[in-house]
């Protein structure tokens, strides 16, 4: 008898029940009683076994990209990018090797629906043979934060309170409100592709800057993207809230139905290339992750498609244990000194380690398909089959050797230590391009984006500090652009002024605040103007930081400019910002009034203003903005 033929696998069932160990059982239906009514006996061995098993059969959930769907394929060369990189699954048209993907939602728990505003994950493992290689990306090309220092934070912020388990607007913009490197990100989420489809119509990125080295030793920067043949698809909120509703497991259940109907998803995949020592040509920094790679610069290169052509056997085995990791690589690519790239080479195979155990590479769905060796051995669920005596490296009794030296980056690092922000933040100019951007339906686009901001600032506990600071950045980010056209500039203006009356509407029903602005510039009315001037009973009057006032006064590009008393008013101003006022009067001597006088004073004679009544004067913009 070969005690190793019969492997534990479904494939061998026995015809009758079994224990764990390979007793016959002859009755699953009833426990081992003392009599007919009982008690139960603790000897009834296979009772405690199935009960043990039962309590253990969930493992920790994925910290993020708990919910997940995966599916089998293989990836095809169909570009020589031989030249670029050394790596042997890429080394000539036609090669193929085979994958497995896992598509997830990225917050959320594993059961929740796949119809939430949330990005994707899209990660790829390649069974090559010179071992796996995993390129775990997102449906966006860019993320929140550019350093890991920040991960454990943003994941808290987003996901739900501790307190309540309900996750909360207030709890997001307030974190995202000290880090602007974050708008990129917000202009893929709050835009209509935050709720994809489903999994077949989203694009898929690598995210990170990895590089690519070929057999010279020649390296160079490199982003990978993967493009649906089938297009890009997503849902609006009604759409979104119907399918949702129907079926929470929508997108898991398309991306199967699918596969096992013969269509097949496919997806492109493009790289783009920077040579490092081109790396300060740009008014970004090419490692910066919250940063995409403007294609008319570097454009996209072709490399080949990627098919999923088979369903997965075991839901459990092929995508709860299925396990990524950025550090797994193959010679020909190597890591880049981006800063969250480096985070996640720790993080992922550590969070790995604590969910499926130190061998977690030994599950099948993790294992290399190829021939590989190593003195690793031993610790939970070890399940390798090991006959050798020579356990340790070198040895004369093992003829085992090193393999063969392949290319890593040649660069010598030298520097000193230091805990520092990139020197090329650069955090709005790419966002207001992409805002600008989009087409077809632009401003029905644009006006859905904005809608979704106002109503994330319309969280009753979004403080009037946050909403300032992102009416501030958000402000930056559509004047980014000094070449706007005189006609582009106006709609954009319209737009941002839009969008501040409305929140200014929810934070003075709410907080008693009105947010304001100066326009600068000749202004014509096609209409009769009407001014609404509420009084206020000791107000104050915060100044917020303005796009001349980052770029002339010094300021950082966190939108926080360096105030002095000279600028902004005197003593008073320079040092709290803002300037007190008794009953419905104000002392603003140094904005161009001498004297305290009422807020209604100051209005001209045909300005409608209201005091002590709770029900604003009519004009028809306002019952059209309530309708």
């Amino acid at each position: 008898m070969d005690p190793y033929k019969y492997r534990p696998s479904s494939a061998f069932n026995s015809p009758f029940w079994t224990t764990n160990s390979g007793a016959p059982v002859w009755n699953n239906n009833s426990s081992l009683t003392v009599g007919t009514r009982g008690p139960i006996l603790l000897e009834d061995y296979h009772l405690v076994e199935k009960l043990a098993n039962f309590d253990r059969e969930r493992i920790p959930e994925r910290v993020v990209h708990a919910r997940g769907a995966s599916a089998k394929g293989f990836f095809e060369v169909t570009h020589d990018i031989s030249q670029l990189t050394c790596a042997d699954f890429l080394r000539a048209p036609g090669v193929q090797t085979p994958v497995i993907v896992r598509f997830s939602t990225v917050i959320h728990e594993r059961g929740s629906p796949e119809t939430l505003r949330d990005p994707r994950g899209f990660a790829v493992k390649f069974y090559t043979r010179e071992g796996n290689f995993d390129l775990v990306g997102n449906n966006f090309p860019v993320f929140f934060v550019r350093d890991g220092m920040k991960f454990p934070d943003m994941v808290h912020a987003l996901k739900p309170n501790p307190k309540s388990h309900i996750q909360e607007n207030w709890r997001i913009l307030d974190f995202f409100s000290h880090h602007p490197e974050s708008l990129h990100m917000f202009t893929f989420l709050f835009d209509d592709v935050g709720v994809p489809q489903d999994y077949r119509h989203m694009e898929g990125s690598g995210v990170n800057t990895y590089t690519l080295i070929n057999k010279a030793g020649k390296a160079h920067y490199v982003k990978f993207h993967w493009k649906p043949t089938c297009g890009v698809k997503c849902l609006l909120e009604e759409e979104a809230i119907k399918v949702g509703g129907a079926n929470h497991s929508h997108a898991t259940k398309d991306l199967y139905d699918s596969i096992a109907a013969g269509n097949y998803p496919e997806w492109k995949l493009f790289i783009q290339i920077i040579d490092p020592d081109h790396e300060d040509r740009f008014d970004f920094d090419p490692l910066d992750v919250t940063k995409t790679w403007p294609e008319d610069i570097i454009p996209l290169q072709p490399v080949g498609r990627l098919v999923l052509n088979k369903n997965i056997d075991n839901f459990f085995a092929e995508n709860e244990q299925l396990a990524f990791c950025p550090a797994i690589i193959v010679p020909g690519v190597y890591y880049s000194d981006d800063k969250l790239l480096q985070t996640r080479i720790f993080s992922y195979a550590d969070t790995q380690r604590h969910r499926l155990g130190p061998n977690y590479l030994q599950l099948p769905a993790n294992a290399p398909k190829c021939a590989h060796h190593n003195n690793h051995h031993e610790g939970f669920m070890n399940f390798m089959h090991r006959d050798e005596e020579v356990n340790y490296f070198p040895s004369r009794y093992d003829p085992v050797r090193h393999a063969e030296t392949f290319p890593i980056p040649p660069p010598v690092l030298k520097g000193r230590r230091d805990k520092v922000i990139i020197e090329k933040e650069n955090n709005f100019k790419q966002p207001g391009e992409r805002y600008r951007s989009w087409s077809p339906d632009r401003q029905e686009r644009q006006e859905r984006f904005i809608c979704r901001w106002v109503d994330a600032l319309s969280d009753p506990r979004v403080t009037h500090e946050i909403c300032s600071i992102w009416i501030s950045y958000w402000s930056q980010v559509f004047g980014a652009e000094d070449s706007i056209s005189p006609e582009c500039e106006t709609k954009h203006l319209k737009a941002m002024l839009a969008w501040m009356f409305r929140v200014a509407q929810l934070h003075e029903s709410q907080q008693g605040h009105v947010l304001g602005g100066v326009v600068s510039g000749n202004i014509t009315a096609t209409n009769k103007v009407v001014l609404v001037v509420p009084p206020f009973m000791n107000p104050s009057f915060h100044r917020l930081p303005s796009v001349d006032s980052v770029v002339h006064d010094g300021g950082d590009d966190h939108g926080n400019p360096k105030h002095n008393g000279a600028d902004h008013g005197g003593a008073g101003a320079g040092a709290g910002g803002s300037e007190g006022c008794s009953n419905t009067s104000m002392s603003v001597s140094g904005h161009g009034v001498s004297s305290p006088t009422p807020l209604n004073r100051l209005a001209p004679s045909d300005v409608v203003t209201w005091g002590g009544s709770t029900s604003l004067p009519y004009h028809p913009y306002w019952k059209q903005e309530q309708q």
